[in-house]
């Protein structure tokens, strides 16, 4: 285990995507539970790796999701549904993780889907140079439909009780307290056990961040 201040665990991580030796862009997931501080990781990583030179891709799950038409076949609430209906795996892996992977024409786009529309998306295909870093953050990245894609694997932990309480507040503008926690506590959280038992993501990473305290990181690297 590793503790210090969030700069330091930064730090860490952009030497850790520094040192992944690939033909081709490196490919970072930032796994970890719906307000684990994923996101905001994922934007601190990709800030450090700008400052470093880098030129980075900076895209989310979220905007891979199914038409909200699609999604809810088991019921708004359903974590089974939360697990199995929710992203469409094949075109991330179409139109943005296999482009910048091996054999890949480096050409990609980085969305599928627009949240606030709910409606499809087709944005124009960039093509990403070499040395480029996808930093990509979103839920159940070490699914069996993605574990291969990944060039350095990320998991942010948190409490999933905590992770409540994050909820509400990021929330608290658009949605109830009892809303937000009956989405966390019916379909959210269950996901998220689905997914540890099924998949035990944490083992499958390079580094995990225990983010219970953001501002006091503990981290550890691992050999998935």
């Amino acid at each position: 285990m590793n503790r210090g201040t969030r700069d330091e665990m930064l730090g860490r991580l952009a030497e850790a995507v520094r040192s992944v030796a690939v033909p081709h862009p490196t490919r970072v997931a930032v796994d970890g539970p719906p307000a684990a501080g994923k996101t905001t990781l994922a934007d601190e990583l990709a800030d450090v790796l700008r400052t470093r030179g880098r030129d980075v891709i900076r895209a989310t799950i979220d905007d891979f999701l199914f038409p909200r038409a699609q999604r809810y076949p088991r019921g708004e609430y359903s974590a089974e549904g939360c697990y199995y209906d929710t992203h469409d795996y094949h075109a991330l892996n179409r139109v943005l993780l296999d482009p910048l992977g091996p054999g890949g024409d480096r050409r990609f786009q980085d969305a599928v889907y627009d949240r606030t529309a709910d409606t499809t998306l087709s944005p124009p295909v960039t093509t990403a140079p070499t040395d480029a870093v996808l930093v990509f953050d979103g839920v159940f990245l070490m699914r069996p439909e993605l574990i291969d894609r990944w060039d350095l694997s990320v998991f942010v932990s948190a409490a999933l009780e905590r992770t409540v309480e994050r909820a509400v507040i990021r929330e608290r503008r658009v949605s109830a307290r009892a809303e937000v926690e009956r989405r966390w506590r019916e379909r959210y959280i269950p996901a998220q056990q689905l997914y540890f038992a099924t998949v035990r993501p944490a083992a499958r990473v390079a580094v995990i961040v225990h983010n219970d305290d953001p501002q006091q990181p503990v981290w550890e690297t691992r050999t998935p």
